[in-house]
C-alpha cells in the first residue's frame, strides 16, 4: 500500500502518518521524489485500517501495490535511485563502467589491468577473490589473499572495488575489503547471502542468475532492500537459451523492462552475456541504446594467459575502442561518459 501525502503536507502531519502506520504494526518506508512524497506501507501480514489513513490530515489518497516485490518497485518509488559508491554514482546521468579481469591472479596482474582501465574511463575495477566454478578443478581464487591484492591496486588507483562474495559465512571479511559486494548469478537465489548482504549494508551488485525471470531477479533484490539497504544494483548478464554459439543470451529485452518496472539502476555484463571477445563492443553499444546506467566488462593484459574466461576478456586497447565507441552512443541518447 502507499500513501500519496498531499503537496502542501506540513512535515508533522507527514510525521504524523508515518507514527500511524507504525502504531498498526507496519513499516513506513518515505519516498521523496520531485514532486510528491509517498510513504510505503509493509504491512506485517495482518489487516490495517486503510480509511483511518485516508482521513489524516495531509493524506491525499492510498494505492495498493500491485507488484510482489514491493520496495523494488517504482510504484513504490516512481523516481530513478541512484547508488554512491564514493564518488562513483551508479543511476546518474553518467555511464558507469566497472572494468577488470574475471578472477585476481597476481598483484602484477591486478595492477597492470587496474592502471590501464583507470587511463582509459574506468570508474570501479572487477575482480574476483572468489571463484564459483563450474569444475571443482577449476581455479577457485585466492581467497583472502586476493582481498588483499584487490585492496592495494585501490590504493594504487583510486578505483573503488567490485569483488563476487559467495557464502554468508564470508560477508564480513568480504566488506573489510571491497567496496560493491557482488552476487553472482548462481547465487541470485542463495537467501541466507541475500539477508546476509542486506544486513552489512555496503552497496550490492545483483547479477540475475542464468535460467531467473525478470520477477525473480526483483524478488531477488526484495529480499536485500528488506533489510534497509537501499543500494541495490541490478546487472544483467545473459540467460541460458537453445542457442549455442554464444555462451549465454544476452537479455537486451530485459533493461528497458526493468527500468519501467523498478527504480534502481540496471547495469549489463557483455562478456558473460555473450562470451565472445569480439561481441562485447557492439552488445556493449546495445545496451546503452537500451537505457543500461552502465556496463561490467572484463579486460586482461594477457588473456590466452588468463586463470579465468580468457576467451570473453578484452585486451587493454580494445576497452580503450570500446569506451569510445559506447560514449558516442551514450551522446546519442542524452548520457554522459
Amino acid at each position: 500500500m502507499i500513501v500519496i501525502i498531499r503537496p502542501d503536507a506540513t512535515p508533522a502531519q507527514l510525521t504524523n502518518v508515518v507514527a500511524l502506520i507504525e502504531q498498526m504494526g507496519c513499516q513506513a518506508h518515505i519516498s521523496r521524489g520531485e514532486r510528491r512524497t509517498l510513504v510505503g506501507i509493509i504491512g506485517n501480514g495482518r489487516p490495517f485500517d486503510v480509511e483511518r489513513i485516508e482521513r489524516m490530515p495531509g493524506v491525499e489518497k492510498t494505492m495498493p501495490v500491485t507488484r510482489p516485490f514491493k520496495r523494488a518497485s517504482r510504484e513504490f518509488h516512481p523516481d530513478n535511485s541512484v547508488v554512491a559508491v564514493g564518488d562513483v554514482v551508479v543511476g546518474g546521468s553518467e555511464i558507469t563502467v566497472i572494468a577488470g579481469p574475471c578472477a585476481v591472479e597476481t598483484e602484477e596482474q591486478m595492477s597492470a589491468i587496474g592502471r590501464a582501465v583507470a587511463e582509459s574511463g574506468a570508474q570501479m575495477l572487477r575482480g574476483g577473490a572468489y571463484k564459483p566454478r563450474t569444475s571443482p578443478y577449476s581455479f577457485q581464487g585466492l581467497g583472502e589473499e586476493g582481498l588483499k591484492i584487490l585492496a592495494r591496486v585501490r590504493d594504487e588507483t583510486g578505483l573503488p572495488i567490485v569483488t563476487e562474495v559467495i557464502q554468508p559465512d564470508l560477508v564480513p571479511l568480504v566488506t573489510r575489503y571491497a567496496d560493491v559486494l557482488q552476487i553472482g548469478a548462481r547465487n541470485m537465489q542463495n537467501f541466507a547471502l541475500l539477508h546476509a548482504v542486506g544486513q552489512a549494508h555496503r552497496p550490492v551488485l545483483l547479477k540475475r542468475g542464468m535460467m531467473s525471470t525478470v520477477e525473480e531477479l526483483l524478488m531477488a533484490a526484495e529480499y536485500i532492500l528488506s533489510h534497509g539497504n537501499d543500494r541495490v544494483i541490478l546487472c544483467e548478464r545473459g540467460i541460458r537459451t537453445f542457442e549455442t554459439y554464444t555462451r549465454n543470451t544476452l537479455d537486451i529485452n530485459a533493461v528497458p523492462l526493468l527500468k519501467q518496472l523498478t527504480h534502481l539502476p540496471v547495469i549489463v555484463d557483455p562478456s558473460h552475456g555473450t562470451g565472445m571477445r569480439d561481441l562485447v563492443e557492439p552488445v556493449s553499444r546495445a545496451a546503452i541504446a537500451a537505457g543500461a546506467d552502465g556496463l561490467i566488462v572484463e579486460v586482461h593484459h594477457r588473456p590466452d594467459e588468463a586463470l579465468s574466461d580468457g576467451n570473453q576478456s578484452l585486451l587493454p586497447e580494445q576497452f580503450v575502442e570500446l569506451c569510445a565507441s559506447v560514449g558516442a552512443i551514450a551522446a546519442a541518447v542524452g548520457r554522459l561518459m
